[in-house]
């Protein structure tokens, strides 16, 4: 009975389960499982962090930066700004073609899309502005009476070398500088009108610039321009204006502005 008593504790000890005792590898793979799960787990949220950043890296290089236009401004002026590139203009004008018509004529105050600067800059359009108002010829002067001078009046007769002693006066008040051909100013002068009308001699922006040079009203006056003719001047008429400029003011009038 004792032995009996000696051995039964033994006997009452769990055994381990006859199919975990027959195959102990399998008892020990729910460890593996869950570490293969957690593993999964860390690279499912790394490849999810990992997408999102890439995701938020292209909306950012997506954003399209805009540009409000300011009075005075041209598209050669404000590519000069942005891309450190006038000549880069045509990029704006065909990227915001659904509300400029003309490359010319912007308005202050329209919002621009500014893309990226292409490798390769656009051509520019056939035409930057519309097409000049036909000039109504000038109507002929009227024909001068024919004085008749009695042969008793000769105070009359003695006021005409008055009249012409006056003409030297009228030849000295013409310009300081005479225009003879070509652009005024040389490639400073070619630079300005392609920065500042792109050789549109008849262009008019919404601040009241004009033509080739993009003349104010009040500055056309100041340098020998005619108020009447503001607006509808000839090509030769502008480079005459340009020329007094220069000989009077210097490249000071277009150089803060233009970059040339």
């Amino acid at each position: 009975m004792a032995a009996a008593a000696c051995l039964a504790p033994p006997a009452l000890a769990d055994p381990l389960p006859a199919h975990a005792a027959a195959h102990p590898v399998a008892a020990a793979q729910p460890a593996a499982v869950t570490d293969a799960a957690s593993y999964a787990g860390v690279q499912a949220a790394r490849l999810f962090a990992a997408t999102r950043q890439a995701t938020a890296h292209q909306a950012g290089a997506a954003r399209v930066v805009k540009y409000t236009i300011r009075p005075g401004d041209s598209l050669s002026a404000i590519a000069g700004r942005v891309y450190h590139d006038s000549a880069a203009w045509p990029v704006l004008y065909w990227a915001n073609h659904s509300q400029i018509r003309w490359a010319n004529v912007i308005n202050a105050g329209q919002v621009l899309q500014v893309p990226a600067k292409p490798a390769k800059i656009p051509s520019a359009p056939g035409q930057l502005g519309p097409a000049p108002a036909p000039i109504a010829a000038p109507a002929p002067a009227p024909a001068e009476a024919t004085a008749v001078t009695p042969a008793y009046a000769p105070a009359t007769t003695a006021a005409a070398p008055a009249a012409t002693a006056a003409a030297p006066a009228a030849t000295a008040a013409a310009p300081a500088a005479t225009y003879s051909g070509g652009t005024p100013g040389g490639s400073f002068g070619q630079c300005v009108v392609a920065r500042e009308s792109g050789g549109n001699a008849q262009v008019m922006n919404s601040s009241g610039h004009y033509g080739l040079y993009q003349f104010s009203a009040s500055t056309w006056v100041a340098y020998g321009g005619s108020a009447a003719s503001f607006g509808n001047a000839s090509v030769t008429q502008q480079n005459q204006v340009f020329a007094n400029a220069l000989a009077q003011g210097g490249q000071s009038n277009w150089s803060a502005y233009d970059g040339c």
